[in-house]
């Protein structure tokens, strides 16, 4: 169940205590998130690294209030998160763009879903697709995108109404290597310039080290935070870090971490 309003620390935006997320299913409860807890600044950017399927996106929507907390407690600036707030924006895996909207209408669907004046979020909406590079593609629908023009639309939506925090689910997961490459460095230019708190969901271990101040090491199902790592690379970043000797150290370490967590499951599970 989750507990009464506390008071936030000075500086903190998110803090999971104990959270817990359990599934009934035919075969009995399953444990997806295990006693998870964790705390993001204001104005930090921290990424959710792990394998595929630890119940990484399933601790990010808990923060987001799209995914019901079974125990324990998540918080935003103190309050109990109980559902979606107007202060989180949301990026999935997929763009999720009306393929019957223009490109400029689908980031100013929010707007529409919120009620707020159309014109007055024009300005930000042409602001963010200049930003992203989409300028001059506003009034084309998604099937004339690629897969990277599509979630740079994606970004511009999740920031259009001007939410304090943005989470992101393994957005770029389904780009090619070097479109990926793009949109982390689209996605920092837009970080830096409107300094949203941020929660990353990856499993690219280079671009956890790339995009964030801290990455969290969860491990395999049911997921808990094995490691919290801070990463002392300077910003403004660059793909020529990825060249360094630091980064190249860190994304070592996290490979480590990964693997013994790996091995520790293993070592524990019973077999027939």
């Amino acid at each position: 169940m989750l507990s009464l309003s506390e008071p936030a620390l000075p500086g903190e935006c998110i803090r999971a205590e104990k959270a817990w997320k359990i599934y009934d299913t035919a075969k009995g409860p399953v444990e997806a998130v295990a006693g998870v807890s964790f705390s993001v600044r204001r104005g930090e950017f921290v990424a959710i690294l792990g394998p595929s399927g630890c119940g990484k996106s399933t601790l990010l929507m808990m923060c987001g209030g799209l995914e019901a907390i079974t125990a324990g407690r998540i918080s935003v600036d103190g309050a109990p998160i109980a559902c979606p707030r107007t202060s989180i924006g949301v990026m999935f895996q997929e763009s999720t763009l009306l393929p019957w909207k223009s490109v400029l209408d689908n980031v100013m669907f929010p707007i529409e879903l919120l009620h707020r004046p159309r014109r007055e979020h024009m300005a930000r909406a042409r602001e963010l697709l200049s930003l992203v590079g989409l300028s001059g593609f506003e009034s084309h629908k998604p099937h004339q995108l690629s897969g990277g023009m599509r979630q740079r639309a994606a970004i511009c939506r999740a920031l259009v109404y001007d939410p304090d925090i943005l989470l992101m689910d393994e957005p770029f997961s389904a780009l090619d290597a070097i479109t990926r490459d793009e949109m982390n460095d689209a996605l920092l230019d837009i970080w830096t310039r409107y300094t949203k708190t941020a929660l990353f969901v990856t499993h690219s271990i280079r671009e956890a080290v790339y995009l964030a101040d801290r990455v969290l090491v969860m491990n395999r199902r049911p997921a808990t935070i094995v490691a919290d790592i801070a990463i002392p690379i300077p910003r403004p970043r660059d793909p020529s870090v990825g060249e360094t000797k630091l980064f190249n150290e860190l994304c070592s370490t996290l490979r480590g971490m990964i693997e013994h967590s790996h091995r520790a499951a293993r070592d524990v599970t019973p077999y027939a």
